[in-house]
């Protein structure tokens, strides 16, 4: 059945991207040379920006202090404007490492090529894959209405990987390394697996065997023999990079959660997913519209490569007619087909109001007798800064999807698998581990559905943009750094409940851990609920694209914190527990 050799081991080779060619002048590449760093650390002592902004039409002149006698507070926001940007600017730019598959196979079947012209099965049309790259090295708009598709699905948005935010680092300044400038000491974008390593197999076989629990109620996992045959074969497996128990075993228990602190505590789907609250008068029960059961797409060769091309298969998503509460897989992949980029961080905002969760101790207006927070530190803060962190955060991750990355997508790699498991494998120059060659998880998908392909929850089955890192992770990751920035991550959520197993109704959580669900371990949930819903869940990304995601979006948060505290009139020091366990501080004083 194998016909292709695989590889057992990690693959070492990596690449460095350049992001921009030599001849592309580049305003990113500015940041990180000896000039620009010369020329902030002059614009720190003159308060004055020399034109170095050189990209093609583009051109910033020289800023000076405004004149004698103008308003002192507009001298003063310049003087903070300026200052931000100097300091952002300073900050070093981060090795960009891949995982070298663009370059490892000619043929590009280990690289992002969804939406492009295909020349057969797993092959994208060279041509085609050229005119691509050359959009994403150039950045020119005419360059990318250039590129060759293979249907009518368009890209979704590969141009927003240009676009530079106000506030924070940029895009650029986050990769292959730590970043202590905004106090992570973690490496946050490292390359993501190699197509044919051990944790890239490994990360398909977990994703094989959750298309496989689609419909199983995560309370049922414990009994489940699909959920128990999983976690054995997943214990099994040195490279994965779930949690385990003290013994080293991944129970079905802690199946598809995240790692971070807080996140094997209680039921796995966080209480900000389920717990009732409003929205203003507004009543939010919480229940989902999901899609009906056992209706799986994307199992069969002919609508497998329709799909790559980007043609309609006509297919459709079917809705469950009975609302639920998340409770399985399915439902929350359903949540995520359609949500409101910050949709859940945002009624998170509203839990905690609802359960009355006390401000963080560093709150400036907590012991006052005189004043509450309301456009700076209330209710109105709170609530917008979720929406413009979110809009940030997809900028810094496209920038790390379409110009350093172009993972692949889980279907893609599900469609090589299907190749070389049937013979096949010699018409691609990709290849895959043994270990999920030898998948009990792989075997037991191609019983249900006659072929090796990775069945999918929607139609379309991903988006068209690249896997790495994902959108929805670094969203996540920002959006709970600034609810732990604004609310007490140690407060005890009262009365846990948990969903019933056909997701109708709650019932309280009685394990032993109710009194340990705390704030912050209930948000570190919420993000990796919904990123994996949308991943792992979904069919649509891997593990590791959202773990190191959500580590993008709280550095990105923090960036942009430290930023804007120079903004508050309001003197003050807060801290909070990171997704490392360690503590963050964002001060004025």
């Amino acid at each position: 059945m194998k016909d292709s050799p695989v590889i057992s081991e990690t693959l070492p080779s990596t690449v460095e991207r350049e992001p921009h060619p030599a001849s592309s002048p580049s305003r990113r590449k500015f940041m990180g040379t000896m000039g620009g760093v010369a020329a902030a650390a002059a614009t720190a002592s003159a308060i004055g920006l020399s034109p170095t902004l050189d990209s093609p039409g583009t051109r910033a002149e020289a800023a000076t202090r405004p004149a004698d006698g103008q308003n002192p507070r507009v001298a003063e926001s310049f003087e903070l404007r300026v200052g931000a940007a100097t300091q952002e600017a300073l900050i070093p730019v981060p090795p960009h490492t891949t995982n070298g598959d663009e370059t490892r196979y000619p043929d590009k079947s280990g690289t992002y090529s969804k939406g492009l012209l295909q020349d057969g099965y797993g092959r994208v049309n060279l041509h085609a894959f050229n005119t691509f790259r050359k959009a994403l090295n150039s950045g020119k708009p005419s360059d990318f209405e250039k590129i060759i598709l293979g249907g009518t699905r368009t890209l979704n948005g590969p141009q927003g990987a240009y676009c530079y935010g106000m506030a924070g680092c940029d895009g650029v300044q986050f990769g292959n390394a730590p970043s202590p400038a905004n106090q992570e000491s973690v490496v946050l974008v490292p390359p993501p697996p190699a197509t044919a390593s051990a944790a890239n197999g490994t990360e398909l076989v977990e994703l094989y065997w959750c298309s496989l629990l689609r419909d199983a109620a995560f309370s049922d996992y414990a009994s489940n023999p699909t959920a128990v045959q999983a976690a054995a074969e997943l214990s099994s497996m040195p490279s994965y990079a779930g949690p385990r128990n003290h013994k080293g075993q991944v129970t079905p228990d802690l199946l598809f959660r995240g790692a971070f602190p807080g996140e094997t505590v209680g039921p796995y789907i966080s209480q900000f997913f389920i717990t009732p609250t409003s929205f203003g008068q507004q009543e939010l029960s919480q229940q989902l519209t999901t899609y009906l059961p056992n209706i799986d797409y994307m199992t069969d060769l002919t609508t497998w490569f329709q799909v790559q091309n980007g043609i309609d298969t006509g297919l459709r998503n079917q809705n469950d007619p009975q609302v639920r509460y998340g409770h399985n897989g399915r439902g929350l992949a359903a949540y995520t087909h359609t949500d409101v980029l910050y949709q859940a961080y945002f009624v998170a905002f509203l839990v905690l109001n609802t359960l009355g969760a006390p401000l963080n101790p560093g709150n400036p207006y907590v012991h006052s007798k005189t004043q509450n927070g309301f456009c700076t530190f209330g209710g109105p803060d709170i609530a917008a800064s979720l929406g413009g962190i979110a809009a940030r955060a997809l900028d810094v991750v496209w920038y790390q999807k379409w110009i350093i990355h172009l993972r692949q997508r889980p279907e893609a790699a599900g469609g090589i698998l299907h190749l070389i498991e049937t013979g096949q494998g010699k018409t691609v120059d990709a290849t895959l581990n043994s270990n999920v060659l030898n998948s009990q998880a792989v075997q037991a998908s191609f019983n249900k559905y006659g072929t090796y392909l990775l069945s999918q929850p929607f139609p379309e089955g991903s988006p068209t943009h690249p896997a790495y890192p994902t959108g929805h992770g670094v969203v996540g990751g920002a959006c709970i750094t600034l609810l732990k920035f604004f609310f007490d991550g140690s407060y005890v959520i009262p009365n846990p409940v948990v969903p019933t197993n056909d997701g109708l109704s709650q019932v309280p959580y009685t394990g032993g851990d109710a009194g340990q669900i705390h704030v912050n371990g209930e948000l570190n949930k919420l993000a990796h609920n919904v990123s994996f819903g949308h991943g792992i869940h979904g069919g649509i990304h891997w593990r590791s694209d959202t773990d190191y995601s959500m580590l993008l979006g709280e550095a990105l948060a923090i960036s942009v914190l430290q930023d804007m505290a120079q903004t508050y009139n309001e003197k003050f020091t807060v801290s909070f527990t990171k997704l490392d366990g360690n503590t963050a501080t964002i001060s004025n004083q």
